[in-house]
């Protein structure tokens, strides 16, 4: 399994697993998905990219991991709540990538806020940084 494969599952478990998110997003609309239209709202874990860190070990990536949020409304107040519900939920404790991998650090670097051009639709856009080691 790949580094970037164990951050997902991470991930998703930590969401599913955390109150504040899905008080917000059910869990069954937590998906790895690519099609639309998405679950209102949604999270659909994307894209993800990893870096080799060979300047720390051999073994050792950062997985940049991004978060989709959907939610049909006219502003942005809903994904900005969900996206400070991921944020909390991710820094509440470093998600468990699972065996053969050892979580270094975990944190949102970045999130972005867009209106799709429905007019209907808020998108936001979360990225998590991991640096993940996989155990020799």
């Amino acid at each position: 399994m790949s580094a970037s494969l164990a951050m997902q599952k991470a991930l998703r478990d930590r969401f599913v697993a955390t109150v504040t998110v899905t008080d917000l997003v059910p869990a069954t609309s937590i998906l790895d998905r690519n099609s639309r239209p998405n679950p209102d709202p949604s999270i659909i874990i994307g894209e993800d990219q990893e870096v080799d860190e060979q300047r720390l070990a051999r073994n050792v990536v950062r997985v940049y991991s991004t978060i989709h949020i959907w939610k049909k409304e006219t502003g942005l107040t809903g994904v900005k709540a969900i996206a400070a519900a991921i944020r909390a939920a991710v820094h509440s404790s470093r998600p468990d990538p699972g065996t053969g991998f050892q979580l270094g650090d975990c944190y949102v670097s970045g999130t972005r806020y867009l209106r799709d051009p429905d007019g209907e639709t808020a998108h936001g856009v979360v990225t998590i940084e991991s640096m993940v080691s996989e155990a020799l």
